[in-house]
This record gives structure tokens, sequence and C-alpha cells, in this order.
């Protein structure tokens, strides 16, 4: 079997599959380590009164509610996801929390998106692409979108560097390598953007990187083990018996404090020259 990554084929998956996915995403946005990745880099921003940010692959939106509820932000944010199932989901959280009038959210391409040039004085792409098909597609696409002197921000993981602690480190490393391959579409993608942004006209203004370490207990690697272990098993990468194990191991070690397992994660802005 080939390796598929969920969120890339995300219109191919049955209901309870979606409901998984999106359940991840808002749990994920609920970890207050990643919730800090995320302010560090908007708080940056230096965002203008009325700023106009669009996110591709936005999800259910948890990324765009964050932001429309700093007191900072006074603009408006549109949200494109090319899951109808995400941005339903993503209306509804929005009107629930009571900022669905700041908030657009609609079906769309990443590749190819429906807005005139210059448009956006921020675009931004939050864990989505380790995900598309063509990075350099929606790169291109989020600079054609971002005015003159607006800034592209890019955040997302090394899933190469991606391990949950195992006895059998043989194993583990398989595990670990298996569950980047049929998670991810591009889990090195985040090594290309140096060499990638000045292709497109956008210079870097700054960068860094930042572990997300889980050690003893575990949420946020708790949500990821639970949401794609089943695409390691369909995938048939290893087998499934001893995938089973593993995902037993993991399980006992959040319960008794022995837990451990990291990933690397950065982020890049960069500016429309």
């Amino acid at each position: 079997m080939v390796a598929r990554d969920p969120h890339r084929f995300v219109n191919e998956l049955d209901e309870a599959a979606l409901e998984r996915l999106a359940a991840r995403l808002e749990s994920r946005a609920q970890d207050k380590v990643f919730a800090r990745l995320l302010d560090k880099y908007v708080t940056r921003l230096a965002l203008p009164p009325l700023a106009r940010v669009l996110e591709v692959g936005c999800g259910t939106g948890a990324v765009l509610r964050s932001l429309v509820r700093r007191s900072d932000f006074t603009g408006k944010a549109l949200g494109v996801d090319q899951c109808g199932h995400f941005i339903d989901a993503a209306n509804t959280f929005a009107q629930a929390e009571g900022v669905g009038d700041r908030l657009t959210f609609q079906v769309g391409d990443a590749h190819c998106l429906d807005f005139p040039p210059a448009t956006f004085d921020v675009v931004i792409a939050h864990t989505l692409i380790s995900h598309v098909t063509e990075p350099l597609a929606v790169l291109g696409e989020m600079a054609r979108l971002v005015r003159p002197g607006g800034t592209v921000v890019v955040f997302d993981g090394d899933y190469a560097s991606l391990t949950y602690a195992y006895p059998d480190h043989g194993f583990g490393h398989r595990m670990d390598v298996a569950l980047a391959s049929s998670t991810f579409n591009n889990p090195r993608i985040m090594r290309d953007l140096p060499r990638l942004l000045p292709e497109l006209g956008l210079r870097l203004e700054t960068a860094w990187g930042e572990a997300v370490v889980e050690i003893g207990s575990a949420s946020f690697f708790r949500s990821f083990a639970e949401t794609y272990v089943p695409y390691v098993k369909k995938a048939g990468l290893l087998p499934a018996q001893a995938v089973e194990a593993w995902h037993n191991e993991q399980r006992q070690a959040m319960e008794n404090g022995t837990f451990f397992a990291a990933c690397n994660y950065y982020t890049y802005i960069a500016r429309r020259v």
C-alpha cells in the first residue's frame, strides 16, 4: 500500500474520519504549547489597524478565531480550506464564540485561489505547507495575494524530527518514519523555505525554530498518536500487530509518567518586495 496524507486527500474521507481530524485540529489549538507558538508570531506581525488577513488551509478556523479575539486586532480575517466539512465547522465555532461577524470562511484550493492580486496585508499558512500537493504553487499563490510590503507567514513542523520514545529503538525509529510518511506529504519542506521564498519575490524578515516536547505526561502527542496511528496501519507500512504494541506502550507511558515525544517546529516571516 501507499501512504496517503489524510489532510491532502481530506475530501475522500468518510464522515467519521473528518470528525476525528476536526477534533484533532481543535484539541491542538487548545494545547498551551501550540497556542504559545501561534501567539509568538502573531505578536511580531505589527498588523495595520484595519488589516486584511487571509489564512490558507484554515481547517476549523482555530487560528483565525484566536487572532480576532486579540485586543490589538481590529481588522477582518478570511479563511479558505478545500474541505467543506471543515468550513462548516469553522463557521459554527466562530458563531458560537461570538466572532462570526469578523470572520469569513469559504471553500477553496490553496494551489489556485479566486482572489485578485495584492488583496491582503497578511497571508498565513499554519501547518498547511507540509500537507499540500505542490508547495511551490501554494507559496506562489500566497506571494501573489499579499500586497507589496505585506507579510507572508509559514508555520509548520519538520516532521523528519518527529520522535516518540520506545524501548526497541530500531522499531521506534521505523515507527517515527511511518508516522511522518503517512501523515505529511512534505515532512521536510520547512528546510527548503530559505531557498524557495526569494524565488517568489519574498524577502525573509525573520525565522526561528522551537521544539515541542512532552515528557512524563502528554496531550499534544497523545492526540497526534490517536488520530494518525490508524493511517500507519491503513498504509501497511509496518505490521499492524507491532504498530498496536507501539501504541499501547505509548498509552502506558502516558499513564505511568515515563512518556517522551518531540518534534521541531519553525516559523518564517517574509515580506513581499
